[in-house]
């Protein structure tokens, strides 16, 4: 009998690394979870717990790890990855980024194993260019208090290169754009998450600015399925870019927020503050190498994707 395919994910316990070790195990493979629950949470994998398959270490990924065995696949999400966390935690997050990546990386070459990164289109900063494609270099400022996120995350994808080119490792990069669903947490600081607690308590939906930022959001099963397909690629020069990944129609922020009102019938006000400093002003992925290359692109609408989450919520609050 041939044993499963092993699986290492670090920051497994968070938000996207939970679902994704959901989706490995339900794939066949052995999944190792390694999250120190800085902003991860053991209740988003406390149903795994029971699959032999399944294996959960507390560590910090900035410490050497150490796996006995075979690894087939290292998935380095561990990450402050909500504005209210890499704000709160700037050192954590650049730890992550840089000393984590490094960690991990050096696992993944120790053990001869396939190497995905979990970047981010904070990559792109504030971008001139609409939608993003992966050529685009970015528009980030290098010292503003969102840089500890985007440089921690454009150092992660350097390192990763270097690994590729200099040790012969067989990286993934994958640039992920906003994506929400179950298990995101109620006091994150990402929009979604934002206006369906706050109208589900009645308060006011917060907006910067006018509301007339764009994102697109992408629904957390879609996205999965999209690194699961990046994974499992064929080794070759085309797996050496990054690949966008997220849902390519660009709403506003406003839309969002009205969205959100309908879906709950909640009679919430919408209120203004300011904008916060380097707020992206437009958010949209190219994904354009992600439909050819991988044959994937999101199936979940927003209305789709924001009654589950609303139902999600809902059920937290019960």
């Amino acid at each position: 009998m041939t044993s499963p395919l092993r699986a290492v994910v670090t920051g497994g316990a968070g938000f996207l690394g939970s679902h994704l070790c959901e989706r490995l195990l339900d794939l066949g493979y052995e999944v190792l979870c390694l999250d120190n629950l800085l902003t991860g949470n053991e209740q988003n994998i406390a149903h795994l717990a029971g699959i032999p398959r399944f294996h959960f270490l507390k560590q910090d990924v900035t410490e050497r790890m150490d796996v006995d065995g075979p690894v087939d696949a290292v998935l380095h999400f561990a990450s402050p990855a909500s504005p209210i966390d890499y704000l709160g935690m700037p050192i954590e997050t650049l730890n992550a980024g840089s000393i984590g990546t490094h960690k991990a990386l050096a696992l993944a070459k120790d053990k001869k194993a396939r190497f995905l990164l979990a970047s981010t289109s904070e990559v792109y900063g504030d971008p001139l260019v609409n939608p993003q494609p992966e050529t685009y270099w970015g528009n980030v400022n290098p010292i503003g208090p969102r840089s500890v996120y985007d440089e921690a995350k454009r150092f992660a994808e350097a390192i990763t290169m270097a690994y590729r080119r200099y040790y012969e490792v067989d990286t993934r990069i994958v640039r992920i754009f906003n994506t929400y669903g179950p298990r995101m947490r109620p006091n994150d600081g990402r929009v979604v998450s934002n206006f369906i607690v706050q109208a589900l308590r009645a308060d006011s939906l917060t907006i910067y600015g006018e509301g007339t930022q764009t994102r697109s959001f992408c629904y957390v099963s879609d996205l999965i399925s999209g690194i699961v397909a990046l994974l499992q690629a064929a080794p070759g020069d085309a797996m050496a870019m990054p690949f966008n990944m997220g849902n390519p129609e660009e709403r506003t922020v406003r839309d969002l927020a009205s969205r959100v009102l309908a879906l709950t019938g909640s009679s919430s006000a919408i209120e203004a503050r300011d904008l916060p400093v380097d707020d992206p002003q437009l958010r949209c992925p190219d994904i354009t190498r992600a439909m050819n290359i991988l044959g994937w692109r999101p199936e979940v609408d927003i209305d789709q994707g924001l009654r589950l989450t609303i139902a999600y919520f809902r059920k937290q609050a019960a």
